[in-house]
């Protein structure tokens, strides 16, 4: 059974859902984020999905309060990206309650680095996030595409990689569905690589077109926030 991931992204404390990766297309809720972890822990989704958007676009994180604030609820999960560039950035990631950190530019521009760090942490600790932009990376917090191609990037992590998050910057908040071919020929190109899908589910049945292309794990955000997507209505590997 695919696993749904409900996503929780933070500016300035407060819950935010951008469209294509576009901060100037940007919805903010009244809901703060330990509050929205609640009601997703209530729901019997354990395993959240939080990123520091204000850290992804400066490049360095900036809500680790929130993030304090978010794995202080017991039973959640947080796995946590935006801005975590370096060794300094990932402990104080894991020192603020991250269960797992999600890194992405660093892959690219330093993969060295990247690569030391899985083998210090271990693949359990550290994830791979794989934005793009059709086939290409993107990074910077979305607001750069790189000439890498994302088949490429994960080649050159594995064997050491084992999971990674990959997101359709094109789909992402626009409710258009994900496309499961594309994931799909992802897993058959990396069968050792556990993928996550994020990006574009706008209904029950997106999450349900993934599942059937064996997809294992999908990240839903916006969708839940304007009741497209109910919590009710899941019962997905809870």
């Amino acid at each position: 059974m695919i696993k749904v991931v409900p996503a929780i992204d933070i500016i300035g404390g407060r819950c935010v859902r951008l469209s294509q990766g576009d901060y100037n297309r940007s919805t903010f809720y009244s809901t703060e984020p330990s509050e929205m972890a609640g009601r997703f822990l209530d729901a019997g989704l354990s395993r959240i999905h939080a990123v520091d958007l204000e850290g992804a676009k400066s490049g360095h994180p900036a809500n680790l309060d929130s993030l304090r604030k978010l794995s202080s609820i017991s039973g959640t999960e947080i796995e946590w990206g935006g801005g975590i560039k370096t060794r300094e950035d990932v402990n104080a990631a894991l020192e603020a309650g991250a269960s797992r950190v999600v890194m992405g530019t660093t892959a690219v521009k330093d993969p060295e680095l990247f690569k030391s760090l899985l083998l210090e942490y271990g693949s359990g600790r550290i994830v791979l996030g794989a934005d793009v932009r059709g086939t290409k990376v993107a990074v910077r917090g979305w607001t750069e595409t790189s000439a890498m191609d994302v088949s490429t990037l994960l080649e050159s992590l594995t064997p050491a990689l084992l999971e990674v998050i990959v997101t359709d910057i094109s789909k992402d908040g626009m409710f258009s569905g994900p496309d499961p071919v594309f994931y799909k020929n992802l897993m058959n190109s990396f069968p050792s690589l556990v993928i996550t899908a994020s990006g574009g589910v706008g209904r029950v049945d997106d999450i349900k077109s993934l599942e059937q292309a064996g997809v294992p794990a999908v990240i839903v955000g916006k969708a839940l926030y304007e009741g497209r997507v109910r919590l009710e209505d899941l019962d997905y590997g809870r």
